[in-house]
């Protein structure tokens, strides 16, 4: 209860346009990419991301007094390169363990994405990644307050990620 009274004075409906900096996404990006991979990613302008006929989406749910997803989608041998680079291992095909490293690579993403704002940090937990894998699906989240969306690209690998804000309080 005394963790529910505190939240109750601290509002973050007048910090909305620090929170959807695009800006906070591409240094979120950018730190993780760095730190855990040792690289340097591009932000694309071109939207045109090739994915093969199975992509990967991994989501991590934010809640508390901000609600939404951060999202990181990529094409099946995006995922299997970035998986290769933060473990360290090869691998030949999507496995559990690709899945596993991709749904951290987007925790991560969207831990890095919270602490940018210092009262959505405090305030805001995270999910446990689910990752989605197939084909031709589509998220869908009915009228969010705002979604930043941007392409990146690693050493070729290209993906994008998107911040999903469908409420704040």
């Amino acid at each position: 209860m005394r963790e529910g009274r505190e939240d109750m004075g601290v509002s973050l409906r007048e910090s909305v346009e620090l929170i959807a900096d695009p800006r906070n996404l591409d240094a979120s990006v950018e730190e993780v990419f760095h730190t855990m991979m040792g690289g340097t990613c591009l932000r694309e302008k071109d939207p045109a991301v090739p994915y093969t006929p199975e992509s990967v989406t991994a989501v991590v749910g934010f809640g508390g007094l901000f609600s939404g997803a951060c999202v990181l989608r990529s094409s099946a041998e995006t995922a299997r390169l970035l998986a290769e680079r933060m473990t360290g291992m090869e691998f030949v095909e999507l496995d559990d363990t690709v899945r596993d490293a991709f749904g951290e690579i987007c925790n991560m993403l969207a831990g890095a994405w919270k602490g940018r704002v210092p009262n959505l940090a405090g305030h805001c937990g995270l999910s446990v990644p689910a990752v989605i894998t197939g084909r031709d699906y589509n998220i869908h989240v009915q009228s969010p307050e705002f979604r930043v969306h941007h392409f990146f690209s690693l050493d070729g690998a290209r993906f994008d990620v998107t911040i999903i804000c469908d409420g704040l309080r």
